[in-house]
């Protein structure tokens, strides 16, 4: 078992700055493949390195499996090698997650993102196992979704110590609130963490994770990449300052009471789709002048 981190900087397979992007669809509910093209290229432009499709933010509960496969080889299509693809491909079932998983790589995603089966809340060498089973089911780089909230499972540090060992298990979405097993699995393995809740991009990104993978990217992209782009300048004052005036818009998008991919929805004009309901126009205002009190970001290096 790995010991120490590898020195050096920290691994990014999938970049540093990641969106998980809603799924347009049309006022009639339907799958809408060309808003999501045209979403996920301005995504890339604006300094998205990675967009996550198919997560609880483009709301995969919802979705078919059909539509899940033409949303990522749409996606995949429209960004091209200009940035990574990620497919949400989890669910309750390890042999669904591993059909899910190989129709995302017949699609040409660039990885998967993989939550712990949820509900049934399976003890630790079940989801040890469920994982690893999906690792093997192709060829792609896996990330981890740990999200203890949602699932009622944690990956426990023990358990993700023993999945770091897998050649394909690369990365982790954390969501767990606990940075110092965050800190100690990061110290002891080269997997890449991402931040999963956006509150916690900047103290996760001081202490060696990689990036982010950001539900607030949908429409503030370069506002939460800008915080670490000042952090990375050798700016933690500023990173700190930048981080301070995203907070307002973080916590009426992701801690109102309402979910992700309703918020962010409500700001790119998108329905969605039941049980999820569209936020009031209350709310909606709220949201529009948090986002609108944010400062001018210069566009992303590169």
């Amino acid at each position: 078992m790995t010991t120490s981190r590898p020195p050096g900087p920290p691994p990014r397979p999938f970049g540093r700055a990641l969106c998980a992007m809603v799924t347009p669809f049309t006022p009639s509910y339907e799958l809408d493949l060309p808003a999501a093209q045209e979403l996920a290229v301005r995504l890339v432009e604006d300094g998205c390195d990675g967009l996550v499709l198919n997560g609880t933010t483009g709301e995969s509960p919802t979705t078919s499996d059909e539509e899940k496969t033409a949303l990522v080889r749409a996606v995949a299509e429209a960004v091209g090698d200009r940035a990574a693809v990620v497919a949400g491909v989890g669910s309750a079932s390890t042999a669904h997650t591993a059909a899910l998983a190989g129709a995302a790589e017949r699609a040409g995603v660039d990885g998967l993102l993989v939550v712990t089966p949820y509900y049934s809340r399976p003890p630790q060498a079940a989801v040890e196992a469920h994982f690893r089973t999906v690792a093997d089911a192709t060829g792609l780089p896996v990330m981890l979704y740990d999200i203890p909230g949602r699932t009622g499972t944690r990956i426990e540090v023990d358990t993700m110590l023993r999945l770091a060992e897998h050649g394909r298990i690369v990365a982790v979405k954390d969501c767990a609130y606990d940075l110092l097993g965050s800190t100690k699995v990061m110290g002891r393995t080269a997997l890449a963490y991402y931040s999963g809740c956006e509150e916690l991009n900047l103290p996760l990104y001081a202490v060696g994770g990689a990036g982010y993978v950001s539900t607030v990217a949908n429409v503030a992209p370069r506002a939460v990449r800008g915080v670490l782009d000042a952090y990375d300048a050798g700016a933690a004052a500023e990173a700190a300052r930048l981080n301070q005036l995203a907070l307002p818009l973080v916590e009426l998008m992701m801690a109102s009471g309402l979910p992700g991919a309703v918020t962010a929805k409500a700001l790119l004009n998108l329905p969605v789709r039941g049980p999820l309901q569209e936020a009031s126009e209350e709310a909606t205002a709220r949201l529009r002048s948090a986002l609108s009190a944010l400062s001018p970001v210069p566009a992303p290096p590169g």
